[in-house]
């Protein structure tokens, strides 16, 4: 079963340079491929609908739950807005130690979670602050220059990015069990899309036919990544799936490097990698 995380995180990988590519081309604001890009990734899932639908309506359907896909919801779009505005102005290898503090984001996150409110979601471990430490140590080494800290408006969309993509799978571990996982992202990447257009109106009918396969790529490879991390989630634990999928930083800066042609800039690999092994660490711990 251990194949479930590895394709998840190689499909991240390959998901993030089709996004990447996509918001090179002129007229692709990220709002507007916030929005649209859910249609594609809806398209994607729709073949298999009927074959892996399942809701549990008497759980899915309490105020609570409904409640947290909402917050889901909400979080996903802010973390997909401030993700692809840091994809739009910098190179995918300078973004990675922002984008590589998710899981660890993750891990924090469910135990603040245990001590307030949802006890026994995540074991209580104070071990935690010192990856964590030596993660954002890692981060602000990576980010110093000519002797001055710098953070770039684009890194700090990506971090901002890499937080609420955390929040929202918290509060999806929350209620996941009442959906296939499939269901689940069809669910979330449906009422995404609603709400996006609600609120920022774009005009569907610019995407060009040029732009069409990037968009498709993008959307085959999300659903992938997601409805794979859903079903590890659920079949091997979060502990198990977050570890392996530590492969996707790894597989982006490679992609990256040998597609987009992107220099690899050596604090940045070094940040990142420290920051993956404290999160490892964190995982084990």
């Amino acid at each position: 079963m251990i194949y479930i995380p590895i394709l998840s995180a190689l499909s991240l990988g390959i998901g993030t340079i089709f996004e990447k590519i996509t918001l090179r081309k002129k007229g692709i604001t990220p709002v507007f491929y916030t929005v649209t890009h859910f249609i594609f990734i809806i398209l994607a899932m729709l073949p298999f609908i009927f074959f892996y639908w399942y809701i549990d309506i008497k759980g899915a359907f309490l105020p609570v739950n409904l409640l947290y896909f909402l917050i889901v919801i909400l979080f996903a779009l802010l973390a997909n807005i401030f993700t692809f505005k840091s994809f739009k102005k910098e190179k995918l290898t300078n973004l990675e130690p922002a984008r590589a503090l998710e899981p660890l984001f993750v891990i924090i996150l469910a135990i603040l979670f245990s001590f307030i409110f949802t006890e026994g979601f995540f074991e209580k471990n104070t071990k935690i602050i010192i990856p964590a430490f030596i993660a954002g140590a890692a981060l602000v080494f990576s980010h110093i220059k000519k002797n001055h800290l710098y953070f770039s408006k684009p890194f700090i969309f990506a971090l901002l990015g890499s937080f609420f993509f955390a929040l929202e799978l918290i509060f999806s571990k929350l209620i996941l069990n009442f959906y296939s996982p499939l269901s689940f992202y069809f669910l979330r990447c449906s009422a995404a899309f609603i709400l996006g257009l609600i609120i920022f109106r774009p005009k569907i009918l610019k995407i060009k036919p040029e732009f069409v396969p990037h968009y498709f790529g993008a959307g085959i490879s999300w659903v992938g990544y997601r409805v794979l991390m859903y079903y590890g989630f659920q079949s091997l634990g979060v502990i198990f799936t977050t570890l392996v999928l530590m492969l996707g930083p790894i597989i982006i800066f490679t992609l990256a490097h040998f597609i987009l042609k992107e220099r690899m800039n050596w604090k940045n690999i070094i940040a990142s990698l420290i920051i993956v092994i404290c999160v490892v660490y964190a995982v084990l711990v």
